[in-house]
């Protein structure tokens, strides 16, 4: 078998491994950004209450960014 075959063959094999790998993560990571954006929005806890911040806090929020 010709060693540039072998090689071409590993590579391939490696670059799928490494594909693998990296859904993994991204997987993982929009996992976590996904818990986050439930947890800022109140998902997590329908009977949030303001009762007990600092004043001035919440009254104004910048939805520009």
């Amino acid at each position: 078998m010709d060693m540039s075959l072998v090689s071409a063959v590993l590579a391939m094999q490696a670059g799928a491994t490494q594909t693998q790998v990296a859904t993994s993560v991204l997987k993982s990571s929009f996992d976590s950004q996904s818990s986050a954006v439930l947890t800022l929005l109140g998902a997590g806890q329908q009977n949030m209450s303001l009762a007990n911040v600092a004043p001035g806090i919440g009254g104004n929020l910048n939805i520009s960014a």
